[in-house]
């Protein structure tokens, strides 16, 4: 089945050239089908790039997807035309009252500031808890996935001494996981980040097992059974050349950043890279969408209450308590 997204969205021209089964709205609503809605909050200041990079890993499931974006209603982006965010985005106070089967927290560049100095960390906490009565499953990436261990389980994050840049090998630590079948022993993993949350900080009686990790990384992907949620805190949806823009942008700033590690290849900036994630990629996204099918409610206004079927209905229960 094809995704769902505007019709007028640049990203339908690059996945249809890559050959992702693109479904127009017109024809979507002709289907007898209920299809799976994921919401993308995209927090990234590149907003074109990201809406491609999580249409294409939503796009290659076999069941029809609706991708919603959604953007933070206190806040104006800086670096995406208004002409764009006003034909494609929806503020999220006006889908509060609305139910998702996915919804997706992106990174965003703030990670070097206190959370709550963040400008919309409050409603991004107001968005956190509306996930947990309103959406199946929730996943966050980087900052994101900081943001959202911090605001369900307290956890901190770190300043690093200098940027962990580049790709990383990266090991699955519970073979048992559905999140993770299909998974070689090791994989590569982008990793862009000048902060981290560490393994220690895990309160013991959450329930989060980590699934992912790094020995010179450190922690990537974290499940989180009690709020339906899975935290990746690496780029795992970066394109070929998302690591060589962000170097590239910050040398032109005067950042001091070093070429990004296993990425180029003989670490030359002027060879292109090569992808050796994408597979995984699609693994991991495969895997999430799947889990989500098999346990979501038909019915989607049951989505985020105890009577919702799976596996996770007795911790969701015992966490509404």
């Amino acid at each position: 089945m094809p995704i769902k997204i505007p019709n007028n969205l640049p990203a339908r021209s690059i996945l249809e050239a890559e050959g992702v089964s693109v479904m127009l709205e017109k024809d979507a609503v002709r289907q007898d089908i209920r299809p799976m809605r994921i919401g993308l909050l995209n927090l990234m200041p590149n907003k074109s790039k990201t809406e491609t990079q999580f249409a294409r890993l939503l796009g290659a499931s076999p069941l029809q997807i609706e991708m919603t974006l959604v953007k933070m209603s206190e806040h104006v982006p800086r670096n995406t035309s208004a002409d764009h965010i006003l034909s494609f985005y929806r503020n999220w106070e006006d889908v509060r009252e609305e139910k998702f089967d996915g919804f997706i927290v992106t990174g965003a560049p703030v990670e070097t500031l206190p959370f709550e100095e963040v400008t919309y960390w409050g409603e991004l906490e107001r968005i956190f808890d509306w996930t947990q009565t309103h959406v199946h499953g929730l996943m966050t990436i980087c900052w994101g996935a900081q943001a959202a261990v911090h605001r369900f389980h307290g956890m901190p994050k770190y300043a690093l001494g200098k940027k962990m840049f580049g790709v990383y090998r990266h090991r699955v630590l519970d073979r048992t996981s559905p999140y993770l079948r299909g998974f070689s022993d090791d994989f590569a993993i982008p990793v862009s980040r000048w902060t981290e949350v560490r393994r220690a900080d895990i309160p013991p009686q959450s329930g989060m097992k980590v699934l992912m990790e790094s020995d010179e990384a450190g922690v990537c992907l974290i499940d989180d059974p009690a709020h339906r949620a899975l935290h990746m805190f690496n780029h795992i949806e970066y394109d070929s050349g998302s690591l060589a823009d962000e170097y590239f942008r910050d040398r032109a700033a005067n950042v001091a950043v070093e070429v990004p590690k296993n990425y180029f290849p003989g670490d030359n900036p002027d060879v292109p890279p090569l992808n050796h994630w994408r597979s995984h990629a699609h693994l991991l996204f495969g895997n999430w969408i799947n889990q989500i099918y098999q346990t979501t409610p038909f019915d989607v206004a049951k989505i985020g209450t105890v009577e919702m079927a799976g596996p996770n209905a007795r911790v969701i229960a015992q966490a509404a308590e």
